[in-house]
């Protein structure tokens, strides 16, 4: 048990995880947007610990959320792109499963007595494989098992733990929804873990309601003349974009309006981010909104635009001093974050950092980390590797020997990114260089060599 450790066993604090899909770190209010409301999420921001150097677990979904689960970065993480080479569960539409031997943080918490639920995207296994929520320490799971199916928000059914339930011309976000708020009701005299893992903003662009935003913006319609392939025609793709943005913002408003009525807000650990950089497709502008803040790049990007992303944490009880934090940190900390605010042990293998004491303002009791390294499947192969100092090399058509080019920036003098400065420290470049290769281990089903 950590010298940290906050838990008392008649006293544990509950755990809300909300992760939004494809959200851009400047799409929120407290993040410089200005034609997006998210009040929710700003006062969120307030009262508690707004993380502004944060980095997600890939720059797509579902190595991402597997690095949020097992604490592993992408050299060592299990699934390390949304696909892999072997064959797919049936029912997970492609995706890869997550193996039965990896420890995720639902089963950490379970062994501690937590009621656990993980509503909205999984991506990391079908329904009846190991990587299936029901096998990885959900006790409930509600939503879309596969990535594909969660591109679309009027499916013909979602997943009830492993049985199919069907929406009737539902949306399929408001359900899930409420089938999260329904657990937290359910389980809210003891301590629980609810990971709402929703599906908004993701494209498709579509939402029943564009409301406040309904003929605001200039728009260039998205029209697809192929429905059974690609994103759905949207005549105001703007709209539909900003109007997803604002209904996580208002569930992020249910929860805590469900948790003060519960009369366990102040016992509850609330964190708010997204999977990677903000998307691109389906009509979305993201210049526009200037959903990447002052950063280059969007989802699919190692460039910070597409790494670094919303991170907010909220905890009635324990922050005491709320505001701003630089600590680097990643979706990699979560696990041994939870480790040490429970008292459990670390699973062996994990290259997260505790978070604790930055959140406790025990800043001199906090560790950092030396790298953070990602490798990417898609677009050739790309590499990246940051080190504290705030050097950062970037490596891109890995898969192609005689194509692959490196870029050297400095993030704290330029996190824009714009000038590339290999040729001008080439020392440094060389140093980094070496440290990529020892942040990596072989994985079989994801190779950049072909």
């Amino acid at each position: 048990m950590g010298l940290q450790t906050v838990a008392a066993n008649n006293n544990q604090p509950n755990i809300v995880f909300i992760l939004a899909d494809d959200m851009g770190i400047g799409d929120a209010g407290c993040y410089g947007q200005k034609k997006i409301k998210t009040p929710n999420i700003d006062a969120l921001a307030k009262s508690g610990v707004q993380f502004m150097q944060h980095y997600s677990g890939s720059t797509v979904s579902a190595p991402s959320r597997c690095a949020l689960m097992t604490g592993k970065h992408m050299g060592h993480a299990a699934i390390r792109g949304n696909g892999a080479s072997v064959a797919k569960d049936e029912e997970a539409d492609g995706d890869m499963s997550l193996p039965v031997e990896e420890v995720t943080v639902a089963e950490v918490l379970k062994e501690k007595g937590y009621a656990t639920a993980c509503v909205g995207k999984w991506g990391l296994g079908g329904a009846k494989s190991n990587g299936s929520p029901v096998s990885q320490g959900f006790d409930y799971f509600f939503g879309y098992l596969s990535q594909g199916a969660a591109h679309h928000y009027y499916p013909e059914y979602l997943f009830e733990n492993e049985t199919k339930y069907p929406l009737n011309g539902q949306y399929s976000h408001y359900v899930i929804m409420q089938k999260g708020l329904e657990f937290i009701d359910k389980n809210a005299a003891k301590p629980f873990f609810a990971y709402f893992a929703v599906t908004p903003p993701h494209a498709d662009l579509d939402i029943p309601d564009l409301g406040q935003y309904n003929n605001t913006f200039p728009e260039k319609p998205h029209i697809n003349n192929n429905p059974s392939k690609g994103y759905k025609t949207q005549l105001q793709p703007k709209a539909a974009y900003a109007a997803m943005v604002s209904e996580v913002d208002n569930n992020v408003g249910q929860i805590i309006a469900l948790l003060k009525k519960k009369g366990i807000y102040e016992n509850t650990i609330i964190i708010f981010s997204s999977d990677n950089g903000v998307h691109s497709v389906g009509g979305n502008d993201p210049e526009f909104f200037d959903s990447n803040g002052p950063f280059r790049g969007y989802k699919r990007d190692l460039y910070e635009g597409g790494i670094r992303t919303p991170f907010i944490v909220s905890w009635k009880d324990k922050i005491t001093t709320p505001g701003f934090s630089y600590h680097v940190s990643t979706f990699w900390d979560f696990l041994p974050t939870v480790c040490d605010i429970v008292g459990a042990d670390v699973p062996a293998g994990t290259d997260g950092i505790s978070y604790l004491p930055e959140l406790l303002n025990n800043r001199k009791a906090q560790k950092k980390h030396d790298y953070i390294y990602y490798e990417f499947f898609e677009q050739g192969g790309k590499q990246s590797i940051l080190r504290a100092d705030g050097w950062k090399l970037i490596r891109l058509q890995v898969s192609n020997p005689k194509k692959m080019s490196e870029e050297l920036y400095n993030i704290q003098s330029d996190p824009a990114e714009w000038v590339n400065v290999i040729e001008q420290y080439p020392d440094i470049a060389a140093s980094l260089r070496k440290e990529m290769d020892t942040q990596r281990t072989e994985n079989p089903y994801f190779k950049f060599t072909k």
